[in-house]
């Protein structure tokens, strides 16, 4: 699975943040008259702790289908971040940025991926970078 980075916009882009919450699971329908816009949300306020090392990036391939990051979503990605074992995370392996787990095996990082078609990635005798972590995922609703 490969990334794409994706530029960034400095001016924040807003859209109508409704006023009344939406229920799951529950019948029954709102009164008309709850349904206005009280504010307007800018969504890098709610993803983006540290903008200066954010980044997004579009993602190809299946290999992380397990972990719900399909082709086409949009990866949140904070350079900031330490990465730790089970954080999803960019790697550049080989000059190519990825998208995989970092975890310890055995005492052993590797890069794995959330689709068994896709063998793990050992990080001993490897030049491989940690690029960021992953700390949204943005993908359509089916």
């Amino acid at each position: 699975m490969h990334c794409r980075l994706l530029p960034a916009h400095s001016t924040p882009i807003t859209c109508p943040m409704i006023e009344h919450r939406v229920r799951a699971g529950v019948s029954g329908f709102p009164s008309p008259a709850q349904d206005y816009a009280t504010d307007r949300l800018d969504l890098n306020a709610h993803v983006v702790r540290h903008p200066a090392s954010t980044f997004y990036l579009a993602v190809e391939g299946d290999s992380m289908t397990g972990a719900r990051i399909q082709p086409g979503d949009i990866l949140v990605v904070d350079r900031a971040l330490t990465a730790r074992h089970g954080h999803i995370v960019i790697a550049v392996v080989d000059g190519e940025m990825t998208v995989k787990t970092l975890r310890l095996t055995d005492g052993a990082p590797g890069l794995y991926s959330e689709n068994r078609d896709y063998a793990p990635i050992p990080l001993i005798n490897r030049d491989i970078q940690i690029w960021g972590v992953v700390t949204f995922v943005i993908h359509e609703a089916a």
